[in-house]
């Protein structure tokens, strides 16, 4: 397993309440413990330049802010990101876990926000170039059990400005991480988010496993 995850881009991703962030942590330490090197990164924010566009993005006073500036914002952190972070990281074997990438822009400002992925997707070209995921968790959840886990978690917080949106813009948000999924499944890993965080991660890893057993190598990337 430390041969499989060394160099390797793992995203998690998902909708809000989907146990994304509980789920990250224990890989983080699973894989530590395998005795892989992890560098752990977030979207948006992950450097000093892309946690002041995320502060903007997330505040709730911004809700005059349209689908593109927020999509533009997005990928400027995103490309701080992997200039500053995950490109080096790559360059020297170890595994990057980020939490989030371009399948939330797509799933958000695509799906949910009525960009069109043509768009979307030449953007990303432009901030990430050749530096995409070798595999895409997404950790689905019901629209129902996603909102009571995040009333649950906020009970000391306000909602974000993301949090704020609508449920049906986060059912949506919901479908169209599933359409990605569909729609590249060599790349994508769903795991049923809706069971206790130990089942979950017991097939989180399990789904790891069967890849390592597939011979599914990482992306070729060029420097």
């Amino acid at each position: 397993m430390r041969a499989f995850l060394s160099g390797r881009f793992v995203v998690f991703d998902g909708p809000d309440g989907c146990g994304k962030s509980t789920q990250f942590r224990r890989f983080a330490d699973w894989a530590s413990a395998q005795g892989v090197t992890v560098t752990e990164v977030r979207e948006p924010g992950g450097t000093s330049i892309g946690e002041q566009i995320r502060a903007i993005l997330l505040d709730p006073v911004n809700s005059a802010m349209m689908i593109r500036c927020e999509m533009l914002l997005y990928m400027a952190s995103r490309a701080q990101l992997l200039e500053e972070r995950i490109r080096p990281a790559l360059e020297r074997g170890e595994l990057v876990l980020a939490d989030r990438f371009v399948s939330s822009t797509l799933a958000y400002q695509g799906t949910a926000g009525g960009m069109t992925r043509d768009d979307i997707l030449e953007v990303a070209r432009v901030a990430v170039g050749d530096m995409w995921p070798d595999d895409i968790v997404i950790f689905d959840v019901d629209t129902d059990t996603a909102w009571q886990r995040m009333a649950a978690g906020r009970a000391d917080s306000s909602p974000d400005r993301m949090e704020q949106k609508s449920a049906e813009f986060h059912e949506r948000v919901r479908q169209g991480y599933l359409q990605q999924c569909r729609e590249d499944p060599a790349r994508y890993v769903t795991i049923d988010a809706r069971q206790n965080p130990e089942t979950v991660f017991a097939r989180l890893v399990e789904s790891f496993v069967s890849r390592m057993k597939a011979g599914i190598a990482p992306r070729v990337r060029r420097s």
